[in-house]
């Protein structure tokens, strides 16, 4: 009989410690504020925290720009106090996950700082360089962060590359001397008791920029297997999970294989474009609702078996999903509600991301009380290029990264009882009315219905590994589902709007066999607004 994994049935939180909580006062938060939020989590009833980065790091990219990867960043804690969490979330049967960033460092790490020394350094060719004058780039490639990907060092009249910002200069993956020093550095934090990692923007790491190959390139699942079997693979239970952008379900297939050669999973990002239009993510379409059941109904089918799945609508780089794809307005706490049901019946890990179990909503501010680089650069470049202003904070409104990251709402004291100082950026002014506190004891609160879910597919095995049936795939409203296994058959059926519905429950399900519903008060025949249920019931 296989070895049970402890994210089978588990469920992931997603912690962005910058505004999760402050404990000193400093506007930040930090690893002590975590620590002293565990037991909140604890009764959430979730199995491992994700933790965005928390290593030393200039802040350029909020901590995914990292010095020292055996060091924690001052502004979060020290060293001791990330072995205390580890301990700590141990003891209340939590595990915690490293943010890895594993394709470019800071320009400020050491090896960057030697490597700009000479070309003659014995860590220059930790990078990937480029001879060239300065002017003419070695070639007509953009960084995501706008901009050139290519950067001169006049010194050693040679340009770096760079995917993302200009201070995230790419590793050398070709060079066996880097892949051997992030294995050794990745054994170290095993040996510290880490529950997993999260490996950032992984399929750029086989980069081949002469051929223009910035993702999924050639020596790729060469590189992951080979890292897997350095570092993983010497514990079963640690769990991986590669951030993989361009994956299609076959490639995730190799990513997620059930032999552990790769990573336990992967998060892929294909529901994650359809509100917009082509490539960009600033350029806003309406939902495809069809489409959205179509590519999510894929990802179940096709990896049952063969792969596993990781379940998200939200993380720090993408909008809150009930002002995205819910009502968080008159239908908040419903749509919030529905979401969440939508997603953790189905096989694979779901992920939390901080205040997504309290229904925490998109903000919008002015201009100049955002953070984000990514936000504020798409700005100037929008702006530049003659974009009217309106047009471009509708954009920024619907899917800036900030969205994600204003402070964690605990209460109603000032500043939502983040932080006794000034905040890094600004609480959402709604914090007075959504909020930890006011939820905890409420039974019907969002977070006591996400703590329900939670222990649902702890309780109940046709949530880990049940066959997965799309119902209704052309119906314009109801996102419907059926999961079944040798023991149980759930069915999960779900109004994904605000208008009402006259409906048949599928036959073979009766009303006694309700399990779960975001309503009081129910019809049989009719779905409310953003109302979802829940359907269990034995088999034999």
């Amino acid at each position: 009989m296989a070895e049970k994994k402890w994210w089978s049935d588990g469920v992931i939180y997603q912690i962005y410690p910058k505004s999760f909580q402050d404990s000193n006062g400093d506007g930040i938060g930090d690893i002590p504020g975590i620590i002293g939020r565990l037991d909140y989590l604890k009764d959430l009833g979730i199995k491992g925290i994700w933790l965005s980065p928390v290593y030393r790091s200039p802040q350029d990219d909020n901590g995914y720009d990292i010095s020292d990867y055996q060091d924690i960043d001052p502004m979060f804690g020290t060293l001791s106090d990330m072995e205390r969490l580890i301990q700590e979330a141990g003891k209340r049967d939590i595990r915690i996950i490293m943010d890895l960033v594993l394709n470019h460092t800071s320009d400020e790490h050491p090896w960057f700082q030697e490597a700009k020394k000479s070309k003659d350094n014995p860590y220059h060719d930790y990078y990937v360089w480029r001879d060239g004058e300065e002017g003419v780039l070695p070639n007509d490639l953009k960084s995501a962060f706008s901009g050139p990907a290519w950067t001169y060092v006049p010194e050693l009249k040679q340009y770096y590359f760079h995917q993302f910002s200009v201070k995230q200069p790419d590793l050398n993956w070709e060079n066996e001397k880097v892949r051997q020093a992030i294995y050794e550095m990745i054994r170290w934090w095993m040996d510290k008791g880490v529950g997993g990692f999260r490996l950032d923007v992984i399929d750029c790491i086989a980069k081949e920029p002469d051929r223009m190959i910035t993702g999924n390139g050639p020596r790729l699942h060469e590189f992951i297997r080979e890292l897997s079997r350095e570092t993983f693979q010497r514990d079963s239970q640690i769990l991986t999970v590669g951030e993989t952008w361009g994956a299609t379900p076959e490639i995730a297939k190799k990513y997620s294989n059930p032999d552990g050669s790769e990573f336990t999973m992967v998060f892929q990002f294909e529901h994650s474009g359809l509100d917009q239009e082509g490539g960009c993510k600033w350029d806003l379409a309406p939902l495809d609702f069809r489409k959205l059941k179509q590519v999510l109904a894929k990802w179940q089918k096709e990896l049952h078996g063969q792969g596993w799945n990781s379940l998200f609508w939200d993380n720090h780089d993408l909008p809150r999903i009930v002002s995205r794809w819910g009502n968080d307005k008159e239908y908040r706490v419903e749509s919030a509600k529905m979401l969440a049901t939508v997603l953790h019946g189905m096989e694979g890990t779901p992920y939390i991301y901080q205040g997504e179990e309290l229904g925490m909503t998109n903000v919008q501010y002015s201009l100049e009380e955002y953070r984000d680089i990514e936000l504020l650069n798409l700005y100037k470049e929008r702006k530049a290029a003659g974009y009217p202003e309106e047009e471009i904070m509708e954009s920024i409104y619907a899917k800036g990264r900030d969205n994600a990251r204003t402070p964690m709402q605990w209460d109603t004291s000032e500043h939502a009882g983040f932080t006794t100082g000034t905040p890094w950026i600004k609480v959402n002014p709604n914090y007075t009315k959504i909020n930890a506190a006011s939820q905890i004891a409420d039974p019907d609160s969002i977070f006591s219905y996400y703590k329900a879910l939670v222990q649902m597919r702890k309780d109940h095995t046709v949530f880990q590994n049940g066959e997965f049936t799309l119902l209704f795939a052309e119906d314009p409203d109801i996102f419907a589902y059926v999961r079944e296994n040798d023991e149980e058959k759930a069915l999960v059926f779900c109004n994904f709007h605000e208008t009402t519905r006259d409906v048949e429950v599928p036959e073979g399900f009766a009303e006694e066999e309700l399990f779960l519903c975001n309503y009081k008060e129910r019809d049989l025949g009719t779905l409310k607004p953003y109302e979802a249920r829940i359907y269990l019931k034995k088999k034999g």
